[in-house]
């Protein structure tokens, strides 16, 4: 983080700390000095500020969906824009820590409603427990103060994952780009027939992983792209330039 910041929210849990600052006309959720976990702006909570959020919205290009679960919920920017962008989506969140929730509800402007419902609870403990209907697409992004959560590339998770979408359904994971050569993607293999991914500037590795093939050619892709960038507002083509597939 750089310029000078003033904190606007400060709480303890057993994990550590969450701290809000404000920069201007950004507000920054943190989770210990010099962590930035995400960004917002004030003028435009659904302009999402880091690269590896509008990537993980890249799926779009592939679905259409209409249930959607997040794992982990930060300040709530990726939640907030869908929410605001796609009004026919219903979301629903899993985030750990009250402290999160509390903070994306204040200060970064996630939306209450119908269309969001939030789970104060594990997200393994979620995708064990009873079962839910269907999902369209699952986000799964859970970082702590110690960075990526582990389970999130756990055997017994991704299993869980795929038996909560629906046939055509995908599972974006937000990676450290040293997952990449990891045996993740053969753990993928086995539940998804679609794999793609994504490196980022920020050092992330953003894996997309659907259930069926798409189906869609490079031209339908591309023409895609452009629908989905004016609905969002912000571009997506330095993440499609640089897609891999991997099956």
């Amino acid at each position: 983080m750089t310029g000078t910041s003033r904190e606007l929210f400060r709480e303890y849990d057993q994990y550590g700390v969450v701290r809000v600052l404000e920069e201007g006309n950004r507000r920054i959720l943190s989770f210990g000095d010099g962590d930035e976990q995400s960004s917002v702006l004030k003028s435009d909570s659904t302009a999402l500020q880091h690269e590896y959020t509008r990537a993980m919205l890249l799926v779009l290009a592939f679905t259409e969906p209409k249930q959607v679960l997040s794992l982990g919920l930060g300040a709530g920017g990726l939640n907030t824009c869908l929410h605001e962008r796609f009004p026919g989506i219903k979301q629903q969140v899993v985030e750990l820590r009250p402290a999160v929730i509390t903070a994306a509800q204040r200060f970064f402007r996630l939306p209450r409603g119908r269309r969001l419902e939030l789970h104060q609870m594990d997200a393994g403990a979620f995708l064990s427990g009873p079962s839910q209907a269907g999902f369209d697409l699952i986000f799964s992004d859970i970082y702590g103060p110690e960075g990526m959560d582990e389970q999130q590339i756990d055997p017994l998770f991704l299993q869980r994952c795929a038996e909560r979408l629906k046939a055509k359904g995908w599972l974006v994971l937000n990676c450290w780009r040293e997952h990449e050569g990891s045996e993740l993607i053969n753990l993928l293999s086995g539940l998804f027939s679609d794999i793609r991914g994504v490196t980022t500037s920020e050092g992330n590795w953003v894996v997309y992983a659907g259930m069926e093939g798409c189906a869609h050619s490079s031209s339908h892709m591309k023409r895609n792209l452009k629908v989905l960038e004016k609905q969002l507002g912000f571009s997506l083509s330095p993440s499609f330039k640089r897609l891999r597939t991997y099956l």
